[in-house]
C-alpha cells in the first residue's frame, strides 16, 4: 500500500514496550509509522520487528529546540502526519528529600514539556492537512499516591491535564486528543521487579478485579480503537487499560 492511501503515524518511544506493541499493531493495519527513540540498537531491533512500514529515527527528545526541524523532515517525506502517539517518557524512582531539581526537572522536560512541543510542532501540520489524532499515554502514577516517584506523577497528571486542554483547542480544528492511562502491564520490567517482590504482585492482583496483568498488546488495542475511525466522536478522555485496578478495592 502506498503512502498516499495509508494513514502516517509518529509514535514516540516505539522502540520498546508498550511503544513497541503499538507500533506493531499499527504496522499489521497498514499504517505508515515513524518510530521515535534514543537508543540505537533498540532501534535497530525494531526495524527488524516491524518491517518496511516503518522508519526508526533516533532523536533525543528532551532536545526540544530541534524538535520543529525533525517534524518538518517528516512532514517532507510523507506529505502529511494523520496520527502521534505521545508514548515516549523516563522513570525516576527515588526518595522524596533526595530527588534533585536537576533530575526533577529533566522528567519533566521529556514527559511533559516534550509531548506539548512535539504535539504543538505535529498539529500544526495536521491544521494544514485536514485534521488529525492525537493520543497521550498517561500512568496509574497520576491517578494513584505511588510512593517515590514525585517527578513521575507530577508530569503525567500534566499529561492528562493538557489532554483536555489540548482537546478544547484543537478538536474544532479537526484534530481529536485522547489519552491512555495502563495499569500493571506484562513487560519485562514489571515482570523483573515482581519476580524480586511476590508480596507486591500479590497485592497487585488483589485489587485488580481480572486478576491478571495486562499485556502491551491489549493497551495497543485499545490505542488502535482511540486513533482509528471508530472512535471520530470520542475526544478529550482519559482510558484506563488496567483490568479494573484503578476502581478496585
Amino acid at each position: 500500500m502506498s503512502t498516499k492511501e495509508s494513514k502516517v503515524a509518529i509514535i514516540t518511544g516505539g522502540s520498546s514496550g508498550l511503544g513497541l506493541a503499538t507500533a506493531r499493531k499499527f504496522t499489521g493495519e497498514k499504517i505508515r509509522v515513524i518510530v521515535i527513540g534514543r537508543d540505537p540498537r533498540k532501534l535497530r531491533r525494531a526495524s527488524k520487528i516491524l518491517g518496511e512500514n516503518a522508519e526508526c529515527v533516533a532523536f533525543d527528545l528532551s532536545d526540544l529546540d530541534k524538535m520543529p526541524g525533525l517534524v518538518n523532515r517528516i512532514y517532507r517525506s510523507y506529505g502529511k502526519i494523520d496520527i502521534l502517539v505521545n508514548n515516549a517518557g523516563i522513570h525516576l524512582k527515588k526518595d522524596f528529600f533526595e530527588t534533585t531539581d536537576e533530575e526533577y526537572n529533566r522528567v519533566i522536560q521529556v514527559n511533559q514539556m516534550a509531548v506539548f512541543a512535539l504535539t504543538r510542532e505535529v498539529a500544526g501540520v495536521m491544521k494544514k492537512t485536514g485534521g488529525g489524532v492525537v493520543l497521550n499515554i498517561s500512568s496509574m502514577a497520576s491517578q494513584y499516591g505511588l510512593p517515590k516517584v514525585i517527578a513521575y506523577s507530577a508530569a503525567k497528571a500534566a499529561v492528562e491535564g493538557m489532554t483536555r486542554a489540548m482537546t478544547v483547542d484543537l478538536s474544532p480544528l479537526g484534530i481529536r486528543v485522547n489519552c491512555i492511562a495502563p495499569g500493571f502491564i506484562m513487560t519485562s520490567m514489571s515482570e523483573n521487579a515482581f519476580d524480586h517482590d511476590p508480596d507486591r504482585k500479590a497485592r497487585v492482583l488483589a485489587r485488580t478485579p481480572l486478576g491478571r496483568l495486562g499485556t502491551p498488546e491489549e493497551v495497543a488495542e485499545a490505542a488502535y480503537f482511540l486513533v482509528s475511525d471508530a472512535s471520530s466522536f470520542i475526544s478529550g478522555v482519559v482510558l484506563p487499560v488496567d483490568g479494573g485496578n484503578s476502581i478496585g478495592f
